[in-house]
């Protein structure tokens, strides 16, 4: 049951407790990975492997935190920031298709690429807002911009690359800025 009886600055509180860096992490994992696979494989590949990306960090994620003894979004299913959160997950995921669709008339199969990057940014657009922290909006922003750069600029053999460069880099500003639990709002372990 959601409670709503909670003001907006306990939910984010409650929100950035619960939330932790595995997934700006397992992100920066995920895009380093194919942006190191894109120097050696053909650009229709890393076009399908770029698709699988969405679908790669939120497992990467949890199993990090289980790993850091960690529980992935703890206590969401009360706060519907969190819930928030999840649901824009979905909305991004639906509107993968587009990027596929889009992509079969292009001549660039990186188009995948730069589509996946730009969509898997978009998630920070809510996590930002749910923790009351500007970082999610830049990091969406710089990173779609940054990656309408890197495909329009970077030389075709390393279009994807730097693509994917991008998004790492995107995600080493937001683990450096992004808002951190108030120790004292942190359960013990």
């Amino acid at each position: 049951m959601i409670d709503d009886t909670r003001s907006l600055r306990d939910l984010r509180a409650d929100y950035l407790a619960g939330s932790t860096t595995s997934m700006p992490i397992a992100g920066m994992i995920a895009w380093g990975l194919l942006g190191i696979a894109a120097l050696r494989l053909p650009p229709a590949t890393i076009g399908t492997l770029a698709l699988y990306i969405m679908g790669l960090i939120m497992p990467l994620a949890i199993g990090l935190d289980r790993l850091r003894g960690r529980n992935f979004f703890a206590g969401g299913a009360t706060n519907p920031l969190v819930k928030l959160f999840l649901i824009s997950v979905v909305g991004i995921a639906v509107t993968v298709p587009v990027v596929i669709i889009g992509a079969k008339g292009a001549s660039d199969p990186t188009i995948v690429v730069l589509g996946m990057a730009i969509l898997a940014g978009v998630i920070w657009i809510p996590y930002g807002w749910a923790a009351g922290d500007p970082v999610g909006m830049r990091h969406a922003v710089a990173r779609a911009i940054g990656c309408y750069l890197a495909f329009a600029y970077a030389p075709d053999a390393y279009r994807a690359t730097a693509i994917c460069a991008v998004v790492v880099v995107a995600y080493v500003y937001s683990l450096t800025f992004m808002k951190r639990p108030s120790s004292a709002l942190v359960p013990a372990a």
